[in-house]
């Protein structure tokens, strides 16, 4: 009987161990999707913080190109393809949408820059 139970405890001891070790097998794994999902949330982040940088630096530079067109014309530009050929502005047209609203030659534009869907 002694023997009996002595193997009885010792099965049990050695579903501890086999839990334990298969849980030491799938740490790992764990882990490595762990730091795959930190990393593309990094990467989201950056890539959001780049484009709203992005879309700061648009705006400023398309203000810029306004106010230069209007103190060496005495006008503001009438359209966005008028500043494009004339002052050497570019943007990237599939990242971003310019809204350009030419009210009048004597009164500042409206723009509008969107981001496009990606």
């Amino acid at each position: 009987m002694f023997f009996k139970e002595l193997i009885f405890l010792n099965r049990f001891s050695m579903d501890k161990e086999i839990k334990s070790s298969r849980l030491l097998q799938v740490m790992p794994v764990l882990l490595i999707t762990g730091l795959i999902v930190l990393f593309n949330a990094a990467a989201a982040f950056i890539e959001d913080a780049a484009d709203s940088r992005q879309r700061r630096e648009l705006e400023t530079a398309l203000r810029r190109s306004i106010m230069q067109c209007y103190a060496i014309e005495g006008t503001y530009p009438p359209s966005l393809s008028y500043i494009e050929e004339n002052y050497g502005f570019f943007y990237d047209t599939d990242k971003f949408y310019i809204d350009y609203a030419a009210i009048g030659s004597n009164i500042l534009p409206d723009v509008t820059i969107l981001p496009k869907a990606r």
